[in-house]
């Protein structure tokens, strides 16, 4: 499960994602409304944790901006107000849930599990172009009838490509999601190549060319039915 944390104070930020990342979920980190807005647009979120008072644009301006793009990721907005009309107009634009800061990680996670639970039941997870099925809760790849035996990186890499089907993806976004911070900006270009050369020998085959290169940018997974 892939979380984004959008809260401009640092320590807060960083011991949130410490006690997440402790929980074995993946977690990302914008300091602004703006980046957030970059971060959840382009990349597939299955939460976001947001903060109300933000530098560049509030939490209430990247609620609605989400909800009016159609990205219905579930927000568990956090405030140090306590006044009721913050929380109305939270759930009104679209939020999840609401805490209170100061809050305890106990509490934080309960919430986290909650809306994560709901949001599973209501929604299949599938990601389904041609013939391939990824399903990001099972960690599977069907290939028609058959399933692909992936690395966990191949995985990843096939998962954000197919969240963002007919769209390029530039080599630095795609390693920053797979690898993270522990990605080397000397070796990433390398590496995602080696990564899309093995997906395509295991996919290609049956699927067509599933992954073009988009020269100059990255790559792209084309769908031609969509």
């Amino acid at each position: 499960m892939r979380i984004l944390i959008v809260d401009d104070e640092p320590e807060l930020g960083a011991q949130i994602a410490l006690t997440l990342r402790g929980q074995r979920y993946t977690v990302d980190i914008a300091r602004d409304g703006v980046i957030a807005l970059e971060k959840i647009c382009t990349e597939p979120y299955d939460l976001m944790v947001l903060d109300i008072m933000l530098p560049q644009k509030d939490g209430f301006a990247v609620l609605a901006e989400l909800r009016a793009e159609g990205i219905t990721t579930p927000v568990l907005m956090l405030t140090g107000k306590g006044e009721v009309a913050d929380r109305v107009k939270g759930l009104d634009l679209g939020a999840d849930d609401y805490l209170h800061k100061p809050f305890s990680m106990a509490e934080l996670l309960a919430r986290i599990r909650a809306l994560l639970r709901r949001s599973h039941d209501k929604a299949s997870p599938e990601l389904v172009v041609g013939a391939i099925r990824l399903n990001p809760n099972t960690r599977s790849v069907i290939l028609g009838n058959q399933p692909v035996v992936l690395t966990p990186k191949e995985f990843s890499v096939l998962e954000f490509l197919l969240y963002n089907c007919n769209r390029a993806v530039s080599r630095f976004n795609l390693a920053e999601h797979v690898w993270g911070e522990a990605f080397d900006p000397f070796t990433m270009s390398n590496n995602i190549d080696v990564h899309i050369k093995n997906l395509r020998k295991k996919l290609d085959d049956h699927a067509g060319r599933v992954i073009v290169t988009v020269r100059g940018v990255g790559y792209m997974v084309r769908d031609d039915q969509a």
